[in-house]
């Protein structure tokens, strides 16, 4: 069975709801491991004002017991403590004042103006609820599980931020990459270079003071993959195609490239390609170099995955550009929602914890099984290199 998972709720609703589907029995499970990650999630320079709230907490409701998932779906809650100021507004029940902190003015680059069209709403707030970027919290506590199925295996994803604005960390990752997350969440960034920081921190702040915002580039690794995951036979198992479209799905992501990605248009064969080689005791194919991202023909190589995904400014700023009032028909300044400057710090946790979705998932397909029992003794059963 396919890993498979759904998100469900809004952002100043109750509380967000998410199932995953397909993880297999006996993988040990505690809601403790799932709440670290969600607390990365909150990390970052340049939040806004809804972090100070949320002190994000899973609830296990179903899939696992006395610390064990059953093979059953995992149910898991999200609660939303910022509810308790928008109980009135965001009434599921009939009879409420639907006005209450209508929205008519779309924001630009948001999903505002095209929401209600679709649905023919007047109210923004139909859409932007739904929208924001605060569902990504259960995708993150979903996500965490796959991730501990991974590790299971000796498989570590990480993430970190290569770019915010026009500010570069040009650090290379020359260090396994169970520790990347430990080194990135040290900076308030989540960038490798002390120097780079600085200079993210103070672009940050000079858009913050103009009322604008920043977008910027983050990187995700994956480690001790075995060659195999993924396919060559059809366009769908391809797996560049499953990240490329776990990570556009991601909230303001624009471009999404694995390896030297865009850069390896650039540049010649003999500049692109790893050249294969046998080891010392020829047992095994190596490789000397990664501009393949460790993904070849829609297959991992058993090399690092490196994917990397742009993301654009957030839409809402505080110097509001122009937009139109969908009550008045007039001109208007886009609608201003609390939110952040920057948000690429948790861009990166967010994306890495997508990855692991589709890491996860891949591994199933491979070496699959109902229980974890059964999956090891496949796992073990398999050459990895």
């Amino acid at each position: 069975m396919p890993l498979r998972y759904l998100t469900a709720g809004e952002s100043h609703g109750r509380g967000l709801v998410g199932i995953l589907e397909g993880m297999p029995a006996g993988l040990a499970l505690e809601a403790a491991y799932i709440d670290a990650h969600l607390a990365r999630r909150q990390m970052g320079y340049g939040r806004g004002g809804r972090m100070k709230i949320e002190r994000d907490k899973a609830e296990i409701l179903s899939g696992v017991r006395h610390g064990k998932t059953l093979g059953s779906p995992i149910g898991l809650l999200v609660h939303n403590r910022d509810w308790k100021n928008w109980e009135e507004v965001m009434a599921v029940e009939a009879g409420g004042d639907e006005s209450l902190r209508a929205v008519r003015v779309p924001r630009p680059g948001h999903a505002d103006m095209q929401g209600v069209v679709k649905y023919g709403f007047s109210d923004v707030r139909n859409v932007l609820e739904r929208a924001s970027a605060r569902e990504t919290a259960m995708r993150v506590a979903l996500a965490s599980i796959a991730r501990k199925f991974l590790e299971e295996f000796g498989i570590h994803v990480g993430s970190r931020v290569v770019s915010i604005g026009d500010v570069r960390d040009e650090s290379e990752i020359n260090f396994p990459v169970s520790e990347l997350n430990t080194r990135a969440d040290a900076s308030p960034v989540r960038c490798l270079d002390k120097g780079a920081e600085k200079r993210m921190v103070k672009a940050i702040d000079d858009a913050g003071e103009a009322g604008d915002t920043l977008g910027g580039v983050v990187e995700v690794a994956a480690g001790g993959l075995p060659v195999g995951l993924g396919s060559y036979a059809h366009w769908d198992r391809r797996l560049e195609g499953a990240l490329a479209q776990a990570l556009m799905s991601l909230n303001a992501i624009k471009g999404v490239e694995v390896g030297l990605g865009f850069e390896a248009a650039r540049r010649r064969g003999s500049e692109v390609h790893d050249e294969i080689f046998w080891s010392g005791d020829k047992t095994r194919a190596e490789r000397k170099t990664n501009r393949s991202g460790g993904v070849d023909g829609g297959v991992t190589t058993g090399q690092p995955l490196v994917v990397r995904a742009a993301m654009k400014p957030i839409a809402t700023l505080m110097r509001p550009v122009r937009s139109i009032n969908l009550e008045t028909k007039e001109e208007a300044e886009a609608h201003v929602e609390r939110s952040d400057v920057c948000a690429v710090p948790t861009a990166g946790v967010v994306a890495e914890s997508l990855v692991a979705l589709v890491l996860a998932d891949a591994f199933l397909e491979k070496y699959g099984g109902d229980s974890m029992e059964e999956i090891k003794a496949h796992h073990a059963a398999r050459p990895h290199k």
